[in-house]
């Protein structure tokens, strides 16, 4: 596909836009020359009448005027464009001076301005002669001293304006075209310059590979107008790593965590397959396997929720509950098992809850159980629930040994045991290191956080759902 370059496409926007100022500039300036030409062209020619009208109403007959003819053809000698002729009332020449004989009875035919009228600009009229040559004409009926009635004719030959005005329009036009080539140039060169920031961030963008995600866009020497999209693309860059960081890491514990089954299977069939075994001891081996067979289950199943909660369009049912009542129901199912570790489990407290009961369900289950694991015998664990104007909190507290301060902001990561070498407790009790993640993110799912606390007296986790007024 052909995409036009956008140094181009400013650069002919210039132009256009020259090209478009120079037309309506150009074309007011001829039209009002073209303007004020004729009308200095019909002052001539309104004065040459005048002044002749007055010569001629001082004379007593056409004698005189055949006696004058030098002095009434002065009014026009003085402009070489101008032409007089006066004529009788039969149309008999009396005076003619440059005028074309069936020019000057075509005027006569014409409307002339009555003898004593006032002359006016209006009274001229648009002729042509024979050869098309544009003249304008005024005609004007006056009175001798003896009472007869003779006409004056004024003509302006044009031929020279008309020139004057084709002269000029021919220098607007090349004066146009040359100011938009030059515009079309210099908008061109300007605007590659200008541009020349986003070459270079293009040239920094083309260097981040997966990496070298730590590159960065420069700031130095870059328009203002251009520095939040770099630092929007510096960002975009940081959350990549990030995420391409935590990726590699989930990606490499993962792998960790799926070894550890795998070679207690692996090695546990090597053993059983090195001699003949009783059935019973086939029977234990089966067992074994399925149990790591069952981690491996919880895991993968763990993970494909957590990939999939990260989807934007991760299905959720919310509706309101009472959170004490759903608290205790989640205490009995786990009865038997705090029996068999020999810690009890109270709860207390009540308020009504808009979230989706399932993902509720499992967030306080994987803290319940991860309290269960580490309460000492004869401990208690309490799981309450209270309520302001803007939080609901869900909270699972247990006795025992308080987490350390470094590892509380990590507990909630992927795969973090608070071991190091992830080994150690969690991986001995059979934990991924996912059940806090998983509460983390169901938390986010619902808009709210989860967070640690721990002291002498034990460990709390507390889960804030925002009130349902509160999000709407």
């Amino acid at each position: 596909m052909h995409t036009r370059s956008l140094t181009t496409t400013l650069a002919l926007v210039f132009a256009a836009t020259t090209l478009a100022v120079f037309a309506l500039v150009g074309t007011f300036v001829y039209l009002a020359l073209a303007h004020q030409v004729h009308v200095q062209d019909d002052l001539d020619i309104v004065l040459a009448a005048r002044h002749t009208r007055r010569l001629v109403d001082e004379l007593q007959s056409y004698a005189d005027i055949e006696r004058y003819r030098e002095r009434l053809e002065s009014q026009v000698l003085g402009n070489g464009a101008l032409s007089l002729k006066i004529v009788d009332a039969a149309r008999r020449p009396l005076v003619q001076h440059n005028v074309d004989a069936a020019l000057a009875q075509g005027a006569l035919s014409s409307r002339a301005v009555p003898a004593g009228a006032q002359i006016t600009a209006q009274a001229i009229v648009d002729m042509h002669e024979a050869d098309g040559d544009p003249l304008r004409v005024l005609a004007v009926d006056t009175r001798l001293m003896d009472g007869t009635l003779a006409t004056i004719v004024v003509v302006r030959d044009m031929r020279d304006r008309w020139m004057l005005l084709d002269r000029y329009r021919d220098r607007l036009h090349l004066a146009g075209a040359i100011g938009v080539l030059l515009t079309f140039a210099i908008g061109f060169f300007l605007v590659r310059r200008a541009l020349k920031p986003l070459r270079n961030m293009a040239n920094s963008a083309a260097t981040v590979t997966s990496d070298k995600l730590h590159t960065r866009i420069a700031m130095d020497n870059v328009p203002s107008e251009l520095e939040p999209l770099i630092a929007a693309l510096n960002g975009m860059l940081a959350g990549l790593e990030r995420s391409f960081q935590r990726m590699s890491q989930f990606t490499a514990d993962l792998a960790h965590d799926m070894r550890t089954p795998i070679a207690n299977m692996r090695g546990a069939t090597e053993v059983a397959l090195a001699r003949p075994r009783s059935t019973d001891e086939y029977q234990t081996l089966l067992a074994s396997n399925l149990e790591e067979c069952d981690r491996l289950s919880r895991m993968i199943e763990n993970v494909l929720f957590l990939a999939r909660a990260e989807h934007p369009q991760f299905a959720r049912h919310l509706r309101e509950f009472a959170a004490g009542e759903e608290l205790q129901r989640i205490a009995e199912y786990f009865e038997g098992l705090a029996e068999d570790a020999d810690v009890h489990i109270a709860v207390r407290g009540s308020a009504p809850l808009k979230a989706d009961v399932e993902l509720f369900r499992r967030a306080v289950s994987n803290l319940l159980a991860n309290a269960v694991r580490y309460t000492p015998r004869d401990g208690t664990i309490t799981l309450f629930v209270d309520a302001d104007a803007a939080f609901v909190r869900v909270c699972v507290e247990n006795e025992g040994v308080p987490i350390e301060p470094s590892m509380l902001e990590r507990v909630f990561d992927r795969f973090y045991r608070g071991d190091p070498s992830r080994g150690g407790t969690g991986a001995a009790s059979g934990s991924a290191g996912l059940g806090l993640a998983i509460v983390r993110t169901i938390m986010e799912l619902h808009g709210g956080h989860a967070h640690a606390e721990s002291d002498a007296r034990g460990t709390r986790f507390v889960l804030s759902f925002p009130d349902a007024a509160t999000r709407s």
